[in-house]
């Protein structure tokens, strides 16, 4: 009977290695972006889960790279708008579909305490996207895009490049 115990015992953990020991760690994708405009340049890649929801969308989890030459700092949380262009929330979510972006977008911060949002404008008579573009000083509030900040068309392009 001690050896039969010890046998299912033995059984039951090398299944459990089997089993357990193949699963693949959560992985995620690397991807390349960029946009640009007169007077824009922006590039950088983005980090995302490696699992789209039902729409072919995937949650941009880091970014970096430039906007006109200066440096991308940081990913504005899901849920939140970037500083300058309240209410508006992001949902940070990249598609290879034809419409890469969502009406929300994604957001980001830059070195000299810059923020974008480039998104996906579905509410024009020709759908396209756009980049809200807000600079300091930083005025909440529903009509708060002072002279110095934009709402532009760009051309936006992303691709998947690697697993990290």
């Amino acid at each position: 009977m001690k050896n039969f115990a010890l046998l299912f015992a033995i059984a039951i953990a090398a299944t459990f290695g089997l089993v357990f020991g193949t699963m693949e760690a959560a992985s995620a994708l690397s991807w390349n972006w960029s946009y640009s405009a007169t007077g824009i340049t922006a590039s950088g890649t983005f980090t995302t889960n490696d699992t789209p929801d039902d729409l072919g969308f995937y949650q941009i989890l880091e970014i970096t790279g430039t906007r006109n030459g200066e440096i991308i700092t940081g990913l504005q949380p899901t849920g939140t708008p970037i500083p300058g262009n309240e209410p508006s929330s992001i949902d940070n979510l990249i598609s290879l579909n034809a419409q890469q972006l969502t009406g929300e977008g994604f957001g980001y911060s830059t070195s000299v305490g810059n923020y974008s949002s480039p998104f996906f404008a579905s509410f024009l008579p020709t759908p396209s996207y756009l980049e809200v573009f807000s600079v300091p000083p930083l005025i909440p509030g529903s009509k708060n895009l002072g002279a110095e900040d934009s709402e532009l068309p760009i051309s936006f392009s992303a691709t998947i490049n690697h697993r990290p």
